[in-house]
This record gives structure tokens, sequence and C-alpha cells, in this order.
């Protein structure tokens, strides 16, 4: 990868002329379906594209309670577009169609109309949970029912795709707009695509400038982009597997809290019961106190969306032996 990057091919791509951006847009543009992309900087830069240009400014987004959109996007829905993001609980990270249908705005004499809606596949937060066809096809029917827009933040859509034994392109298909990461399970450094029709990859161009994402000769990056797509795919079952791994191991711990068959992708969120702290909280709070302990055995972790929630992510720089290393840890620690 980084050989690629030393050795690209670059030109100016705010006036379209990098060589090395145009391949990876148009690979990018058929890996998902759809007839063209945009390389934008981020995931979210690429999510607050595709939904202001969705939306009218005052409009509602359709969004489950803990996506990416509603919780790490730092309010860039008010903040940069003036959207209001509609936030729907859910089981398992897809809120069913009846759980949107209730929530589009009717009465618009007394609230803003709904705009768009957003689908998060993986979803972060329910510990990587994918959803295949039968999950979305409802939504989809109610969202062309309703002429609402359909946006995709398909930050992990290749590693739902691996999981459920099919094309990316089958989880993008019907969607207005696909965002998709080539950092995280793909492996770049750096990265992201914004997908959808001609007309509207070209008026993603023009936000992409105002949000300050214009970049020049930045083929260095869409080099690395490339070996991703290319080569990502082919390895993230190997990051299922050590996730699953990995789980199991957190389920046999007293104090922790884990249903191991829900763990689909590469990411495993476990809950740290008070009883691991001898039935107390401590300062730092569970989740906290329990990473640290991890951090001062060399495994790192994040938190979840819960203040007693820790998060692991497998990835391309994580092998079996890094594996056996956080179990050993996990063990270590065990009350």
């Amino acid at each position: 990868m980084r050989r690629a990057m030393a050795e690209a091919e670059v030109g100016d791509d705010v006036y379209g002329e990098d060589p090395t951006v145009a391949r990876l847009e148009e690979e990018a543009a058929a890996a998902l379906g759809l007839e063209a992309s945009l390389f934008v900087p981020s995931g979210t830069m690429g999510n607050q594209i595709a939904l202001r240009l969705h939306c009218p400014r005052g409009g509602e987004v359709i969004c489950e309670a803990q996506s990416h959109v509603m919780l790490y996007e730092m309010s860039g829905l008010a903040a940069l577009s003036g959207l209001m993001p509609r936030a729907l609980p859910s089981r398992d990270g897809l809120p069913d169609a009846g759980a949107v249908e209730a929530a589009i705005s009717r009465d618009l004499s007394h609230a803003e109309p709904t705009s768009a809606v957003v689908i998060e596949n993986t979803h972060n937060m329910m510990g990587g949970r994918a959803f295949g066809r039968d999950r979305l096809a409802p939504v989809l029917a109610l969202a062309g029912r309703h002429r609402l827009p359909l946006h995709l933040d398909g930050a992990r859509v290749f590693n739902a795709a691996v999981a459920l034994g099919v094309a990316p392109a089958a989880l993008a298909e019907g969607f207005d707009s696909v965002m998709f990461c080539l950092s995280k399970g793909l492996g770049a450094p750096v990265g992201s695509l914004v997908c959808g029709s001609k007309a509207f990859v070209a008026e993603a161009r023009r936000a992409r400038k105002l949000f300050g994402g214009g970049m020049r000769q930045v083929g260095v990056l869409a080099a690395a982009g490339l070996v991703a797509l290319r080569d990502g795919p082919g390895r993230l079952a190997d990051d299922h597997a050590r996730a699953r791994r990995l789980a199991a191991a957190v389920a046999e711990q007293s104090g922790l809290e884990i249903d191991p068959s829900t763990v689909e992708t590469n990411i495993v969120i476990f809950r740290v019961l008070p009883e691991w702290f001898g039935g107390r909280v401590p300062a730092a709070g569970l989740c906290e106190g329990y990473l640290a302990r991890l951090r001062e055995r060399g495994v790192l972790g994040s938190e979840g969306a819960e203040a007693d929630l820790v998060r692991f992510v497998t990835h391309r720089d994580v092998d079996d032996a890094a594996i056996d290393r956080a179990i050993a840890a996990v063990r270590d620690l065990a009350v």
C-alpha cells in the first residue's frame, strides 16, 4: 500500500485531473452497482454531504437512536445543513418499517417535513450487526411509497456483505446514496466514497468543496484506497472469525456480559457489570475502569454508547497472536 502511494500518478483533483482518484471513483461505483462516486476525506463528511443534498434546510432526518449520524458526527446535521434528526430506538440497529412510518411528519403546520431516512449497515454501536435484503426491503419499500430519499451509511458495508455472503451491490440496491469507508475494515489509512447517480455526485462535488474537502494531488491517498478496495474484502472473513473467538472468551468471564451469537462481523461490544469491581462503581465509571486495566496489559479498547459498555474491533493489524494476547488479558482480569 505504501509503495502504491509512493508511485501514484497524480493531478489536481479539484479540477478533476487526478487519474488515480478517477480510477478509484470508477471502481468504487462499480463495486456498489451505482453510476458514480466521489472520494472524500472521511465517512462523516460523506454522510453529511449526502444528507445536505437530499434534504431542504429545516427538514427532519429519520435515523436510528444509536446511529453514527446521531451520536458521532458533532451535530453536523444541524450545524452544517439546518437539519433535525428524528432518532428511533431499535432492538438491533434497524428500526422496523412500522416505526419509521409512524415517525414521518404529517402535520406540517406544527412540524418540519420528514426529508430523508438513514440506515447504518453494519451498525457500529449494536456490535456490527449486518442487515440483509430481507430486513432492508420493507424500509426501502416504505421510503419509495413516501418518496423519501434513503441514504445508506455503509461505513462497513463490505463487512456486512462478507458476513451475509452477498455482493456489496446487493445491499446498496434501492438506496439513493451510499457512503462507505476505505479505512476501517478495508484497511486504507484515510478516505471514504459517496456513491449515487451521476447528477447526485456532481452536486456532491460542489458540497465537498463547501465543506472544505476539496483536495489537490490526492492520488497519493487514492492509491492506498485502490489497494484497500481491491484486496481488503478478501480478508474480512478473518476479522470476523477473530471477533467471534474474542467474544467467546469474553462470554466465559464472570462480571462481563455478552451474547456471542450477536457478533456477526468485526465488532465485539460487551457490558462490564458492577460485580467485576466488587459490586461498586469506580469514580472513572465501569467502562473506563475496565479499559484502564486492559491498557496496563497492552490491550486497547474503547467506550460503547453507554457508560458500562466496552468495544473491541478486529482489523488487518490484529492477527491471531494479537487475539491470543487480548484473550489472555481478559482472562487475567477475571474476577
